[in-house]
C-alpha cells in the first residue's frame, strides 16, 4: 500500500497520508488532515481540497472515494463513504460508513450524514441525523468556485507563501504596540 499523488498536489507538511491513497492533479491536503487508508484505499480526485484537520478513513468493507472539485471542510469526518463531484462538506461534518452524496450537493457545517444514506445529485442536506432540504439546491458554479478558491490558494503555498511561526507573530505584534 503506497500513497500516490498526481501532478502538482499540495499538501501540508503536518498532514498525515497512510496507506493506499491517491491524489488526484491540482488537490491540496491542509494542516492537520487525516487521510488513513490502512484498512481499504482512498481516492481523492481532482482541484479537491481537504481542509484542516479533517478526517478521512476506510473500513475493511468500504473504501472512500471523493470526487473532483470537492471542498471538504474544516474538521469534517468522511468515514468509508462516496463523495460525488463538485460537492462542498461543511465544516464538522460528519459522513457515515455506506454513505453516498450526489453530485453538485451540499452538506451543511455540523450534519450528520447517516450509515447507508444515499443523497441525490443536487441535494441541500443539514442536521443531525442529516436531512435534504426540498428546493434548497445551491447553484453547481458556486460549488466549483468555492474548490477554486482553495485551489488558487495552494497554487501560492506550492510558491512558497511565508509562513508566520508563533513567536513572529508575537514580535510582530510587540513592534506594533511599541510604536504607539
Amino acid at each position: 500500500m503506497k500513497v500516490s499523488l498526481f501532478e502538482d498536489v499540495y499538501i501540508h507538511p503536518s498532514a498525515v497520508l497512510l496507506g493506499d491513497v491517491k491524489i488526484g492533479k491540482n488537490s491540496s491536503v491542509w494542516p492537520g488532515a487525516s487521510i488513513r487508508a490502512d484498512f481499504n484505499s482512498i481516492t481523492v480526485g481532482e482541484y479537491t481540497s481537504i481542509q484542516d484537520n479533517s478526517v478521512i478513513h476506510a473500513t475493511p468493507f468500504y473504501g472512500t472515494e471523493v470526487g473532483d472539485y470537492v471542498t471538504v471542510g474544516h474538521s469534517a469526518v468522511l468515514h468509508a463513504c462516496r463523495i460525488g463531484n463538485n460537492v462542498l462538506v461543511g465544516m464538522n461534518s460528519t459522513i457515515l460508513d455506506g454513505a453516498v452524496i450526489g453530485d453538485n450537493s451540499v452538506i451543511a457545517a455540523g450534519s450528520v450524514v447517516l450509515p447507508g444514506t444515499v443523497v441525490p445529485e443536487g441535494s441541500l442536506v443539514t442536521g443531525i441525523p442529516g436531512k435534504i432540504k426540498e428546493g434548497k439546491a445551491v447553484p453547481p458554479e458556486r460549488i466549483r468556485q468555492g474548490a477554486l478558491v482553495y485551489y488558487e490558494l495552494s497554487r501560492r503555498h506550492l510558491k512558497g507563501l511565508e509562513t508566520f511561526p508563533p513567536d513572529k507573530v508575537m514580535e510582530a505584534i510587540n513592534k506594533y504596540d511599541e510604536s504607539d
